[in-house]
């Protein structure tokens, strides 16, 4: 298994929904975050199916989502920008539009790395992670080559790395040790996903909160395990770009 990319000078992670690349690859990108690294988020659904709660004002809950991963950036150190595409969750569609609309941000923002779903995870339920990734993947390559989407008008941009997160076979690992706390803050702004995935019922139970926090440290040590690590987050690199 490889280990630990150079710093890149940017970084754009591709997500399905707020807070996808908190859990999946927070401690990497607050790392390159505090090294010097310009990090972006792409997220590509509005959210709003995120609740159990039948009486949430859905227009609003897209909002929040919203305002709370751009505070979950800020928390990961992250500089860049952080996009949203505004698709409805749920019905995420890996086709020629969206594909385009990705295409177009990873030539306008030129990053040097590129991070998304694995779209060939086995037995994935939802169908966001598997568009979403989809669309990482396809958009990484419309975007390198000159041919498509020229209405764009932009040049062509070739990112150097593409690593695919939720990966049933890794071969790739980032050393997390000592940023599982900045993670773990990230994860935390998004207070409107405490019941649904923190296990949060009560955003004031110091208890719960811990448990969360051991949680993530529990999984970044995992990862390390499997890497001869302390902590790690792991991905299927494709560098033949």
């Amino acid at each position: 298994m490889r280990n630990n990319l150079p710093i890149p000078r940017s970084a754009l992670v591709v997500a399905a929904h707020p807070d996808d690349a908190e859990f999946q690859c927070g401690s990497t990108l607050a790392k390159w975050a505090a090294a010097g690294a310009i990090i972006h988020h792409l997220v590509c659904t509005d959210g709003s199916k995120g609740t159990w709660d039948l009486n949430t004002d859905r227009v609003g809950l897209v909002e929040t989502r919203k305002s709370e991963q751009i505070a979950a950036a800020s928390r990961l150190g992250a500089t860049g920008q952080v996009i949203f595409l505004d698709e409805i969750d749920g019905e995420l569609r890996s086709d020629l539009v969206t594909r385009s609309a990705v295409a177009r941000v990873i030539r306008e923002l030129k990053p040097q790395v590129v991070l998304g779903h694995d779209p060939w995870k086995r037995y994935r339920l939802h169908p966001d992670h598997r568009h979403a990734g989809l669309l990482t993947i396809e958009g990484v390559v419309a975007a390198r080559d000159p041919f498509f989407f020229p209405e764009h008008g932009l040049e062509a941009h070739r990112p150097q790395t593409l690593l695919l997160f939720e990966a049933d076979e890794p071969d790739h690992a980032e050393d997390a040790y000592g940023w599982s706390d900045v993670k773990t803050a990230a994860l935390l702004e998004h207070k409107s996903q405490f019941v649904t995935t923190h296990d949060i019922t009560n955003p004031n139970d110091e208890t719960q909160i811990r448990a969360f926090q051991n949680r993530v440290e529990e999984d970044l040590a995992i990862a390390g395990e499997l890497s001869g690590m302390k902590s790690a987050e792991l991905f299927k690199a494709i560098l033949d770009l």
